[in-house]
């Protein structure tokens, strides 16, 4: 991990327009850019609303799709590193909710199928069920960078620790989580479950929503979030359109782990009989 870099989370509002969708996502960046940062976090579905109804209508292949290619120009252009929120990918007949992450010459570095898929029924609250169109996909994902190794999951993959752990234990220092928890769900569970997998892997998680919107539909949380390896906030969003901006230090990385050296002291062993 490099001595210290700058990390944006982009929030912002996700409308029923594809082309307006990808001009703020656009304006985000170069901000993000403008402030200083070096890696670049976008929202989940931050093209397309968080509806299984527009999931086939908004869906592209990648990365030949338009948002893929705009992806790529924006981190070229910037000189960053670009994790690309998701998008709705198109394969042949399936439909994954999938994240791109770019490198600053505008390459492909590495793309994540989200592997666990929101399927809930909250009584009263919120039911939703993601598989109706998405498909699951089945790797962690974990992409090396100049910056830091980077471990990419999405959205309801942060409710499995397992995930979080493989990935850390593949030499993830980061691990980021584009995201659209819901109200209930986040209020309830946000900042607790973003604030363990940074305590239990020591690492830092970031982890970038879309902005609530006017009007009906899903209501996505808000509260864009960056934490440190000790659990400890650095930044975070309300939960209208806002840049969030935090600096990842590897010195703080390497004190909670020498303090507290949890990592060293598992015990793989034990752990092999757990289904």
């Amino acid at each position: 991990m490099r001595d210290e870099f700058r990390a944006a989370l982009c929030q912002f509002p996700v409308t029923g327009d594809k082309q307006e969708n990808l001009a703020r996502a656009e304006e985000m960046v170069a901000r993000a850019a403008e402030a200083g940062a070096q890696l670049v976090v976008l929202p989940e579905m931050f093209n397309c609303p968080y509806d299984t109804r527009y999931f086939p209508l908004f869906a592209e292949q990648c990365p030949e799709g338009p948002t893929s290619q705009a992806l790529a120009r924006w981190a070229r252009r910037s000189g960053i590193y670009l994790v690309g929120g998701s998008i709705p990918e198109r394969e042949g007949e399936r439909i994954y909710n999938t994240s791109l992450i770019y490198g600053p010459d505008g390459e492909l570095l590495g793309k994540h199928r989200k592997v666990h898929l929101f399927d809930v029924d909250v009584a009263g609250r919120i039911r939703f069920c993601e598989s109706e169109v998405i498909s699951c996909g089945f790797c962690p994902t974990v992409v090396g960078t100049a910056l830091a190794t980077l471990g990419v999951a999405i959205c309801y993959d942060l409710r499995f620790p397992e995930l979080a752990r493989t990935m850390v234990l593949r030499g993830a220092e980061v691990l980021v989580y584009p995201a659209a928890f819901s109200v209930p769900t986040g209020s309830a569970h946000w900042h607790v479950l973003l604030r363990a997998r940074a305590v239990d892997n020591q690492v830092f998680v970031l982890a970038a929503s879309p902005a609530r919107p006017e009007g009906d539909g899903y209501v996505p949380y808000g509260h864009s979030l960056a934490v440190g390896p000790w659990g400890n906030v650095l930044a975070e969003a309300g939960v209208g359109e806002e840049l969030v901006l935090a600096e990842l230090r590897r010195e703080e990385l390497e004190r909670v782990r020498r303090e507290l050296p949890v990592l060293k002291q598992r015990r793989p062993g034990l752990y092999r009989c757990c289904p």
